[in-house]
């Protein structure tokens, strides 16, 4: 089995890591229990925290633990990071609103039963904490001499604003749950973003200079679109996982919208299909391009809303924009439905043919342009000829190849003429 440190580089989640042959050593010695940090500064997370939730969902499938650990108690003082401006300060029955919100759309892509993963809230240790004994046992190990130099405080120092002491004190407590983690959990390694480097090396830091163990880091890269823009933003705001702020059809939407350039790259950090098949679709363009951007939005939705809001907002696109099916060979481990079943009524044209004369049978190129499939009979066979024809999403290559009450599929006949064009043929009775 593929280790999952270089299955997560080889999908793009991995920007730096820090004690590189440790890191190697603590997955070989077995399961291992990670965790990624959430603030709950909202009551949904948005999709700029998918790489992170990504992450931990294919820890979990590699037999690793993972722990979501919510700020219920960091998010009280508020992260200085990749801020020009002090946070406002939440209050305590705003944090605990927000993390039901959070637990619950982190818990559609992680499993939380029977301890498979812990999602755990640090205002159950940082509120109970005494600021004497935790200056002298836990701040003597800090330097604020480096403190001051890394990035998250250097940006903050030199703006307008300046850096708050409620703030200067988030590294030692997100430092500190990593502590907690690893005295409590056994917890070696946390991941985070590009901005959290410097909280992440303090926490390492401090485990090893008061228990003497190397515990280890991982940084996500900072992910834009090839247009330059920031992940999850759109003219509306931002793209959120909780339904009632973005439904799962503007979810959907806003991946169909995806830039041609990222389309393999987006389907390498928030799907679990293959690499091998995601390597295949690089070199597609037009009609097959816009193939596997269906599948990126059915995927993406399905994990963050379910299966049956992916297949009605796939079915809603379809009614709005025309319906696209997949043609298997295109990223073929994706469960996007494939054979036009349950489309909606007004999204693919259709007509009525007579019981008896389908029941004799009639010649394909005969239907492919009576339904207006093809422009005349000649031009049928021509497109039957050179595979272009499809029954129930089956190729024919016979132009006189019958048709018959054989091919009904719940009392309907799907026809198809290339990729996009789509007929229903049902019963007269």
């Amino acid at each position: 089995m593929k280790n999952v440190i270089n299955m997560l580089q080889e999908r793009g989640f991995i920007e730096k890591t820090t004690h590189e042959k440790e890191l190697a050593e603590i997955f070989e010695e077995g399961p291992v229990t990670c965790y990624v940090g959430f603030d709950p500064t909202a009551a949904s997370l948005h999709v700029g925290s998918l790489v992170p939730i990504m992450s931990l969902s294919h820890m979990q499938k590699h037999g690793h633990r993972p722990i979501a650990l919510i700020g219920g108690g960091t998010g009280l003082v508020g992260d200085p990071s990749g801020k020009t401006e002090m946070r406002k300060l939440l209050t305590l029955e705003t944090v605990k609103k927000n993390i039901i919100g959070i637990k619950k759309q982190l818990s559609n892509f992680i499993d939380f039963n029977n301890d498979k993963a812990l999602l755990l809230n640090n205002a159950q240790w940082l509120t109970k904490l005494e600021y004497i004994p935790f200056l002298r046992d836990i701040g003597r190990y800090f330097s604020v001499n480096r403190m001051i130099k890394a990035e998250s405080y250097k940006m903050r120092l030199e703006s307008e604003e300046g850096l708050s002491f409620v703030e200067f004190n988030y590294m030692l407590l997100q430092a500190y749950d990593f502590l907690e983690l690893f005295d409590n959990y056994g917890c070696k390694l946390q991941m985070g973003g590009s901005d959290q480097w410097g909280n992440i090396v303090a926490g390492i830091e401090l485990v090893r200079r008061t228990r003497q163990k190397t515990v280890c880091g991982i940084t996500f890269p900072l992910i834009t679109t090839s247009s330059g823009a920031k992940m999850g933003k759109t003219a509306k705001g931002a793209v959120w996982l909780d339904p009632l702020k973005t439904t799962p059809y503007e979810y959907y939407q806003y991946w169909i919208n995806t830039d041609d350039r990222d389309v393999a790259r987006f389907l390498a950090l928030f799907s679990f299909l293959p690499m091998d098949e995601i390597a295949a679709i690089k070199n597609l363009k037009d009609a097959d391009l816009n193939m596997a951007k269906t599948v990126l939005a059915f995927e993406t939705t399905q994990l963050a809303h379910g299966r049956e809001k992916a297949i009605k907002a796939y079915h809603a696109a379809s009614s709005m924009f025309g319906i696209r099916i997949v043609p298997r060979e295109i990223l073929p481990s994706s469960s996007i439905p494939r054979d036009g079943k349950g489309l909606n009524e007004n999204s693919v044209p259709r007509s009525y043919i007579d019981s008896i004369a389908l029941k004799k049978g009639i010649p394909a190129f005969e239907i492919f342009h009576q339904v207006g499939l093809a422009n005349s009979k000649s031009a049928a066979r021509r497109l039957i000829e050179q595979g272009g024809a499809y029954i129930n999403n089956n190729r024919i290559q016979e132009f006189d190849y019958l048709i018959t009450d054989d091919h009904l599929e719940k009392d309907e006949i799907l026809l198809r003429s290339g990729k996009k064009k789509f007929h229903i043929l049902k019963v007269e009775m």
